[in-house]
């Protein structure tokens, strides 16, 4: 494929990111900002079983060059099917986790009031508690994204052994940390998984999308 060519193509495949990323911005930011009459409490008993650990501050932060990175690779690369599955896969539930949290504002007490220790890794927590509320958490979207993310990397057909076994570590970093810094709940990270087994049998799994991502593979091919 030559270059003007190639670019065209990469900015067409491109084309669903772009027009996304900005309405779930502007979506999320509206929820953020709007205060809702009442906020449903989410907690188990589980959750203060769990010891706050502010290193795994880094693999939550890792999560967005992750996620983006794997998205990137697989448009620079041409994996017309997995890429396209990728994008339906997240952006479904970031949708769906746009309007539950839309209809049915939610809300986490699990954020210490005052740091356990005062060292480099807290103090990254405290900008993050700081720009982020402690509502609209349900479902995690970082344990969603990160299990369609592995689960593409997983379904490349040029990322190697060491790639996946590097993706699935990240991912599961990435899951442990919303925990860990007291992010989210464990309610919210197992109706993630909840939610990523089905929309992978959907999008994974299904004769429609199988089609559609073969045949714009296929068209893809032809022109080129």
């Amino acid at each position: 494929m030559k270059g003007k060519t190639k670019v065209r193509e990469l900015f067409r495949l491109a084309m669903p990111i772009i027009m996304y990323v900005p309405i779930y911005l502007i979506w999320f930011g509206a929820i953020e900002n709007h205060r809702f009459s009442h906020y449903a409490l989410i907690h188990t008993v589980l959750d203060d079983k769990i010891p706050f650990c502010e290193i795994f501050i880094l693999p939550y932060y890792a999560w967005f060059i992750y996620v983006a990175a794997v998205m990137l690779y697989l448009l620079f690369n041409m994996e017309v099917e997995v890429y396209y599955k990728n994008y339906m896969f997240l952006v479904t539930g970031m949708t769906l986790f746009l309007i539950i949290s839309t209809l049915f504002p939610n809300m986490h007490q699990l954020r210490p009031d005052v740091m356990p220790r005062d060292n480099v890794f807290t103090h990254m927590i405290a900008l993050l508690y700081k720009a982020d509320t402690p509502t609209n958490l349900w479902p995690s979207i970082h344990v969603y994204n990160s299990l369609g993310t592995m689960i593409a990397v997983r379904n490349s057909k040029k990322i190697g052994k060491i790639g996946r076994i590097l993706s699935d570590i990240m991912g599961v970093l990435i899951i442990l940390s919303t925990m860990f810094i007291k992010q989210h709940s464990i309610y919210d990270v197992v109706t993630a998984f909840f939610m990523a087994i089905i929309f992978y049998l959907a999008f994974y799994h299904s004769t429609i999308v199988e089609s559609f991502c073969k045949k714009r593979e296929e068209k893809l091919a032809y022109r080129y």
